[in-house]
């Protein structure tokens, strides 16, 4: 991996060309007759990030057949790319085919290549101490992407790349260092790098204003919960964009031990990794500020650590969220819905958001419904889906909408509360989480919930990622307030 990635004009940079398995070749001339040669050989087949070098020293990538290549395709190309090119120990290189793609493909291919090369080159190692056995990372490596559309693309995607590595270093920060204030002192300090602005309701304000939801979930631990907002209200509103908020609410448990539910059999491992919604919203905040995308945002950041001790919120209790609504808890585990709801009726109140969309990892129930592939989403609006979807589609970053209905509601009534926080059955498992969630949605505003428990990270390497936290939903949410304004 490269410590540092840029942009420059390189005259004496090394060529990266590329071409499909099913048209190897490049025009004739001398230049390329040794480039050709190198294509032609019996041990290069030009398969989707295939690597190989001319006599001349430039570097061909492959990309796969043609009718193949999209822009998920383009992603893992670029991945592939960057850490072959540190392993040929490159400093300069020069993108020399942005001419294979067609005017239409141009941009988003080369934001896709974009993105793949930054969030290829990023790897979990500010934790590395005296006995590492890693490999040190290569000093840099400055990219010449010439001029025209796909050079445009290509330094967006470097920005949103960037982004998504900042929801990846928030998620892979350990527990013992990102607890709840060491995330809102993030977050202030992205709020000041970017001139948004941030609000702290301290554990103190959250009794106070009687968000029993944040306030029980972190009450076993020393590190008292909290609830930061970033506002990003840009210069220049678009007339689209006029008069109009989005909310964005990530779940931010930067740890999760189950409470007096205690989660057993190695479940807690991992459980750093409870904070993804939250930090795939903070590297959206990112990366909407960078771009300066024409429409206010807010986002909500509920942050608790779930513990045990003898302050521990217990099953059992009863206890009053902000909006009113009473919950009977009947499972310590299910904690996250109880701080995104006071969120989330806090946010409506507040500042009266025209869409909201929330994203956690909310339950094993979704991983167990789409696995690793998918996440799970529910939302009653039709417009609003069809913006969800449209931005899945083009980042890559699946989505699958799950019913919700009145029996799904009905199933969260409480005999002693007005509702309870988990059914004992396990009926409708991934539903649950979203049928909690609707009593503490204005149903004025259109809402959507995402739950990310089965796609946020992963134990082994993708084509695109390392292993780890991958900053799934920053692509897909800064799509979706690009087509809101």
């Amino acid at each position: 991996m490269f410590h540092r990635l840029s942009i420059v004009r390189a005259p004496k940079s090394v060529p990266v060309l590329a071409v499909y398995s099913d048209e190897a070749t490049l025009t004739k001339g001398e230049a390329n007759a040794a480039r050709n040669a190198a294509i032609s050989a019996a041990s290069f087949r030009a398969d989707l990030g295939e690597i190989t070098s001319a006599a001349d020293g430039a570097v061909i990538l492959g990309l796969g057949k043609k009718a193949d290549f999209t822009a998920k395709e383009a992603r893992i190309a670029g991945a592939r790319c960057v850490r072959a090119l540190e392993r040929m120990k490159f400093a300069k290189v020069r993108l020399a085919f942005g001419g294979l793609f067609d005017a239409k493909q141009q941009r988003e291919f080369g934001q896709a290549f974009g993105e793949g090369v930054t969030v290829g080159n990023w790897r979990v190692d500010s934790f590395d101490g005296k006995s590492t056995q890693r490999a040190p990372r290569a000093s840099s490596l400055s990219i010449d992407a010439g001029s025209g559309a796909f050079a445009d693309g290509f330094t967006r995607g470097l920005s949103i790349g960037a982004s998504v590595n900042e929801a990846r270093r928030i998620a892979a920060t350990p527990p013992n260092i990102c607890t709840p204030n060491w995330f809102a002192s993030e977050a202030k300090k992205l709020a000041r790098s970017m001139g948004m602005r941030f609000k702290l309701i301290s554990f103190a304000d959250a009794k106070r204003l009687g968000m029993g939801g944040i306030v029980a979930v972190g009450q076993g631990s020393a590190e008292r919960s909290l609830l930061a907002i970033l506002e990003y209200t840009p210069k220049r509103i678009s007339s689209k964009a006029r008069g109009k908020t989005l909310a964005l609410v990530g779940k931010t448990l930067t740890y999760d031990t189950g409470g007096y539910s205690l989660k057993v059999n190695n479940g807690m491992k991992g459980m750093k990794y409870d904070k993804c919604g939250g930090a795939a919203v903070f590297g959206a905040m990112h990366a909407i500020a960078s771009a300066k995308l024409p429409m206010r945002v807010v986002a909500l950041f509920p942050a608790a650590e779930n513990m045990v001790s003898s302050n521990a919120y217990r099953p059992d209790d009863i206890i009053t969220m902000y909006n009113g609504t009473t919950v009977e808890v009947t499972n310590t585990d299910a904690e996250g819905r109880l701080v995104l709801a006071d969120a989330i009726s806090y946010g409506c109140e507040k500042y009266a958001p025209t869409t909201m969309i929330e994203l956690s990892t909310l339950t094993g129930g979704v991983v167990t419904a789409l696995g690793p592939w998918s996440a799970g989403y529910f939302c009653d609006d039709a417009t609003l889906r069809e913006v969800i979807e449209s931005s899945s589609s083009r980042t890559g970053e699946k989505v699958w909408r799950l019913p919700l209905w009145k029996e799904h509601k009905d199933h969260m009534k409480s005999q002693h509360a007005d509702i309870i926080n988990s059914n004992p059955s396990r009926l409708a498992h991934p539903i649950q989480g979203a049928a909690f969630l609707d009593f503490f949605v204005d149903k004025k505003v259109p809402f959507a919930h995402i739950d990310i428990a089965g796609v946020a990270n992963s134990e082994t390497p993708s084509d695109l990622c390392v292993a780890g936290p991958n900053g799934y939903g920053v692509r897909m949410l800064v799509d979706v307030v690009e087509s809101l304004c």
